[in-house]
């Protein structure tokens, strides 16, 4: 009995942390949205190679990429992003997986940068 009481208890805590970080909002984030205060998320989910980079260096591209104003501008910084992470990463022997979406293309989309 007692081992079922703990149970209950413990699958009750799991069941009101999971809604807690469900229901998020304003805040909850740091990409774009209510929470995101219009920026996006340049991090280590979508960026290539930011685990080659120093801290220093992910501060640096954090803030060129949220300096872009032109779609144009965007492409050549994230292009000149990506030539260096190719460099370093066949330097060190490692495959630098390509980018999970085009930032871009969506900055663009959300009427971030024209």
């Amino acid at each position: 009995m007692k081992k079922l009481a703990l149970t209950a208890s413990f699958l009750t805590a799991a069941l009101v942390a999971t809604s807690a970080f469900a229901q998020m909002g304003p805040g909850g984030g740091g990409g774009m949205g209510p929470g995101g205060k219009g920026r996006f998320a340049w991090n280590q989910t979508y960026t290539p190679g930011w685990t080659l980079m120093t801290p220093e260096e992910r501060a640096t591209w954090q803030a060129q990429m949220r300096e872009v104003k032109t779609y144009e501008e965007c492409v050549a910084t994230q292009d000149a992003h990506r030539k260096a992470m190719e460099e370093r990463a066949k330097e060190k022997g490692v495959q630098l997986r390509p980018p999970r979406r085009n930032g871009c293309d969506i900055m663009k989309a959300r009427g971030i940068i024209k």
